[in-house]
């Protein structure tokens, strides 16, 4: 017979989560956005499907965080990166494919060396509150020129920064199917 000690115990102990290798996820959507207008329509659409519970996420991270998520990396540009920059020579080898980031889809799965998570700006938010911060970065990009460099790629044009991040979105929202 079980206390209600250890009933209350077994309660209060979240299950064990599994994480996904998100670069070996199949199933996941094909998306080539070609405006921010497409993306935002994109992302209000998931809003809907997952309010709906007719949203099935593939990866690791819920609607509301890969928002966030979203919404924190395009507001860096304007307000600093949380990170160090990259080794010159790292840095000089992903400039080399700058073209392949622009153009192509993100690779999946890849994390950011000696960062906790692999990344930065993916803490639990809910659906609503991850869409109000998209909704406001995108609108502030799409408005503004970030002042500041990237990283990786340097100086952006006002278009570049636009494009990243489509790309961005893509490899993030590819992630999400509905039901």
């Amino acid at each position: 017979m079980t206390s209600s000690a250890g009933a209350r115990d077994a309660a209060a102990t979240p299950p064990a989560v599994i994480r996904v290798d998100t670069g070996k996820v199949a199933g996941r959507r094909e998306l080539h956005f070609a405006t921010l207008a497409d993306l935002v329509a994109d992302v209000d659409h998931l809003a809907d499907l997952d309010r709906a519970a007719r949203l099935q996420q593939l990866g690791n991270w819920t609607l509301g965080q890969t928002l966030g998520h979203l919404a924190a990396w395009n507001n860096f540009p304007f307000d600093g990166y949380p990170l160090k920059e990259p080794p010159l020579p790292i840095k000089l080898i992903l400039r080399l494919s700058k073209r392949r980031f622009f153009r192509g889809p993100m690779p999946a799965g890849v994390k950011i060396p000696g960062i906790d998570g692999g990344t930065k700006a993916f803490e639990p938010l809910e659906t609503d509150e991850g869409l109000h911060r998209f909704h406001r970065a995108i609108e502030r990009l799409r408005s503004t020129p970030p002042p500041l460099p990237n990283p990786i790629f340097g100086h952006l044009s006002h278009d570049e920064w636009m494009t990243l991040a489509l790309r961005h979105g893509e490899l993030h929202l590819s992630f999400f199917k509905p039901t």
